[in-house]
């Protein structure tokens, strides 16, 4: 189908995620004495694919789950968010993926992922998933799924006339298949500073690290956390975005809200920075909102 209709397709990561609350976060061969904890659907690739739906852009999840409780509930979560999940495929011999997160007092945290399930996704799944590709859609890509089927969405994609996103986190080298299919790349200081070897300790230095990226990709977008977003584009434009100044409650999630806000911006036919000024005040938002519990509020 090449129907120019706005729409978001994210092929990515589910993960049940078990969030952990303590003082601070345990340094090596340390126990520390955690005050709650609780479960939360998420995965970048579903928190985004839910991000973009909230935006009322439709919003296409194609990943892969377990036959397990892990699994019944990512889906669960994804059906009541308003997600199209009919080629989110169920998987056997492994698990769903999942991770834990540990929150120190300020809301900053560390996590581990268990990849699981997702790294079962390639070609088969998008050729089953054909008609959510569209002229007017944005794909959006993550680094928590393997890069053949990354290649193998973003062709489709770009085959007929759409955009491609690629949040490329976790930091990971990126294949020069992927890099020449991606229309907007998306990275946080920390991936930043490890693509572009540039430090990135404040807006000057995210916009700097932005500017250095774009000698490969189209448009580059480095989030520099509470100092707000640098742009770059290969045309030569430059521009930052000073953050919204908002009470933190937790940073968990807020990479993914802005890339999803973004993407379904993108899929309106905004351009890049009015999407960003969107996506910045969104993540604005869910940074300062206590966080849900598979959907519902704490």
């Amino acid at each position: 189908m090449t129907t120019a209709s706005p729409s978001v397709v994210v092929l990515g990561s589910l993960h049940y995620d078990i969030m952990v609350h303590g003082p601070a976060r345990p340094r090596k061969g340390e126990t520390v004495t955690g005050s709650s904890w609780y479960p939360k659907c998420g995965g970048k690739g579903g928190n985004q694919a839910v991000s973009a739906a909230k935006t009322g852009v439709p919003s296409h999840m194609i990943g892969a789950v377990a036959d397990d409780d892990f699994g019944r509930a990512l889906t669960d979560n994804l059906a009541r968010r308003n997600v199209d999940h009919r080629f989110v495929k169920t998987v056997a011999g492994i698990g769903s993926g999942m991770s834990v997160a540990i929150f120190d007092g300020e809301g900053d945290y560390g996590a581990v992922i268990v990849s699981g399930s997702n790294l079962m996704l390639g070609q088969p799944d998008v050729d089953a998933a054909r008609e959510v590709f569209t002229a007017g859609g944005v794909l959006v890509l993550q680094n928590e799924v393997p890069d053949h089927a990354n290649v193998a969405a973003a062709r489709a994609m770009k085959g007929v006339g759409g955009q491609v996103v690629l949040n490329a986190a976790p930091a990971r080298p990126l294949s020069d298949d992927l890099a020449k299919l991606v229309d907007v790349v998306v990275v946080n200081a920390i991936e930043a500073e490890q693509l572009a070897q540039v430090p990135v300790d404040s807006l000057a230095g995210a916009l700097k690290a932005a500017t250095r990226l774009a000698e490969r990709f189209s448009v580059v977008v480095v989030t520099a956390g509470g100092e707000g977003v640098a742009c770059a584009t290969r045309e030569g434009e430059a521009f930052s975005i000073e953050a919204v100044k908002v009470e933190l409650v937790s940073t968990h999630g807020a990479g993914d809200e802005f890339t999803g806000v973004l993407a379904a911006e993108l899929a309106r036919g905004c351009g890049i920075r009015s999407a960003l000024d969107s996506a910045n005040r969104a993540a604005a938002v869910l940074v300062s909102t206590p966080q849900q519990r598979d959907g519902r509020q704490m």
